[in-house]
C-alpha cells in the first residue's frame, strides 16, 4: 500500500513537471505573440501558405455590392493558386463579413491582422468601413488593398487604393455632363461622408464652370421611401440627378423613380456608385438609359477583359456579371501578389516599397501604381445602362489619367478635405 502510494505520488509530481513546463512554454509563446502585435504586422508568413484577409459585407445593406468582390478575389487567389501560388507558397485567404457595420468592420480588421497573421487585407466599400478600419492599419501596420472609387482627400502608407480618386471619376463626370446635358444639377446621396464630400466637391466645381445646384437631399443607409425627395426633384426639374446613393438604397430610388413616372427619357442620371451587379438588383428595365461613371464595364474593349469575363462566368455563373469594384479587386490580389515577388518577401515595408511604379495589364487596360500616393493610374469612361443590364461605353479619355486624391491640380478645389 506505501509503496503504491508513492508510486502514484511520483506519478502525481512527474505530470505537475510537466505541466508546469507546458504552462511556461505557452507563456514564452504568448509573450512572443504579445511583442509581435505591439511592433506590428510583419506579414511575414511561415509554413506552406502565406495567409490574406478578406473583408466585405455579406450580409446588410452593402451586400448587393460586396459579395461579388470578395468572389472576384478569391478567383485571382485560386488563378494565382493555379499557377504555383507566390513565393512557391499558396495563398490562403481568412474571408471575414463586416456585416455593412463599420464597428464590425473594425473588429475583423484587428481579427485578420493579430490572429491571423494576415500579410495583406482586400476589403471595404463604403468609405465609412474604410476610415474605421484606416487606425487599425495604421496601428499595426498591416496593408489594406481598397477596391472602390471614393471621394479622395485621403492617402495612407497602410492602404493601397486600387479605385478611382475623384479626378478620375466625379469630376470629369461633372465636367462631361455639363457640357452635354445641362447646367442645373440635382444632389442626391446617402448620408455618410463618401456622398458627402463628393459633393463638396460638386458644388465647387459647379460654381467654377458655371453649373447651378437645385437640389441637395441625403438619406440613411438601408433607406427606401424616396417618394418625397422624388416631388422634390420634380419641383426643381434639373437637368441631371447626379446620385451617389449606396447599396440597396438605390433598388428602391430607381423603381420608385420609375413608377413616378420618371424615365431616362425625362430626365438624366448619372450614378457613381451602380455598376452592372447593381443594376441586376435595381432591374435593367428601371435603369435603361440611365448614366454610370467608372474606369471598367463588363463591356470594356480589351483582351484581357475577355478572358477574366470568361472565367468569372465559367467560375461563378453564366448569369453573373462583373463590374468595376469586382474588377478592381481582382487587380488588387493581381498587383500584390506581383510587389511580394518582386520584393521578395511578404513583410509590409517590403511590399510597400516594391509596389512604387508596378504596372499591371488589367481588364480595363494598363493600370500603374502612383508611389506617392499609392492610387492606381486609370482611364474614365462614362456609360449608359442598356435594356439587357450591359453598360455601354459612351465616352472615354484617351489614356489613364495620374491619381489626384486631393485635387492639387484644380485651382477651384483648393481649401476642400473631408
Amino acid at each position: 500500500m506505501n509503496m503504491k502510494y508513492k508510486r502514484m505520488m511520483k506519478l502525481k509530481k512527474s505530470a505537475a513537471l510537466a505541466l508546469s513546463a507546458l504552462f511556461v512554454a505557452s507563456s514564452l509563446l504568448t509573450g512572443c505573440g504579445s511583442t509581435q502585435s505591439a511592433k506590428g504586422n510583419s506579414g511575414e508568413s511561415g509554413g506552406d501558405t502565406i495567409k490574406v484577409g478578406v473583408l466585405h459585407s455579406m450580409s446588410g445593406t452593402m451586400a448587393i455590392s460586396e459579395v461579388s468582390v470578395k468572389d472576384a478575389e478569391l478567383m485571382a487567389i485560386d488563378e494565382i493558386n493555379a499557377k504555383g501560388g507566390v513565393l512557391g507558397k499558396k495563398i490562403e485567404p481568412v474571408v471575414e463579413d463586416g456585416a455593412s457595420d463599420p464597428a464590425v468592420f473594425a473588429e475583423k480588421a484587428k481579427k485578420l491582422l493579430q490572429q491571423d497573421k494576415v500579410a495583406t487585407v482586400f476589403g471595404c466599400w463604403t468609405s465609412a468601413s474604410r476610415k474605421a478600419v484606416l487606425p487599425v492599419f495604421e496601428s499595426l501596420k498591416g496593408l489594406l488593398w481598397y477596391p472602390v472609387q471614393y471621394e479622395g482627400m485621403e492617402a495612407s502608407p497602410n492602404i493601397c487604393y486600387t479605385g478611382a480618386a475623384p479626378n478620375q471619376q466625379i469630376v470629369p463626370a461633372v465636367e462631361w455632363l455639363l457640357k452635354n446635358k445641362g447646367k442645373k444639377i440635382f444632389l442626391i446621396g446617402s448620408d455618410y461622408v463618401f456622398p458627402r464630400t463628393a459633393n463638396k466637391i460638386i458644388k465647387a466645381e459647379l460654381q467654377a464652370e458655371g453649373g447651378e445646384l437645385v437640389g441637395e437631399e441625403y438619406t440613411p443607409m438601408g433607406h427606401t421611401d424616396y417618394s418625397t425627395i422624388i416631388n422634390k426633384i420634380k419641383e426643381a426639374k434639373p437637368d441631371v440627378v447626379f446620385n451617389t446613393l449606396n447599396g440597396d438604397s438605390n433598388v428602391a430610388f430607381f423603381k420608385q423613380l420609375k413608377d413616378s413616372g420618371i424615365s431616362s427619357k425625362d430626365l438624366t442620371t448619372c450614378s457613381v456608385s451602380v455598376a452592372e451587379e447593381e443594376v441586376r438588383g435595381i432591374g435593367a428595365d428601371n435603369m435603361a438609359g440611365h448614366l454610370v461613371s467608372w474606369n471598367y464595364y463588363q463591356t470594356t474593349n480589351t483582351p484581357e477583359n475577355v478572358e477574366f469575363v470568361k472565367n468569372y462566368k465559367a467560375k461563378y455563373g453564366a448569369d453573373r456579371v462583373t463590374d468595376d469594384p469586382i474588377e478592381a479587386g481582382y487587380n488588387a490580389v493581381y498587383l500584390w501578389a506581383a510587389a511580394v515577388e518582386k520584393a521578395g518577401s511578404t513583410d509590409v515595408e517590403k511590399v510597400r516599397e516594391a509596389m512604387k511604379g508596378l504596372t499591371f495589364k488589367a481588364p480595363e487596360g494598363t493600370v500603374k501604381i502612383e508611389g506617392e500616393n499609392q492610387h492606381l493610374w486609370k482611364p474614365v469612361r462614362i456609360g449608359e445602362v442598356q435594356p439587357d443590364g450591359s453598360i455601354k461605353e459612351i465616352w472615354s479619355t484617351s489614356e489613364a489619367i495620374r491619381p489626384d486624391p486631393f485635387l492639387k491640380t484644380y485651382s477651384w478645389a483648393e481649401g476642400l478635405s473631408n
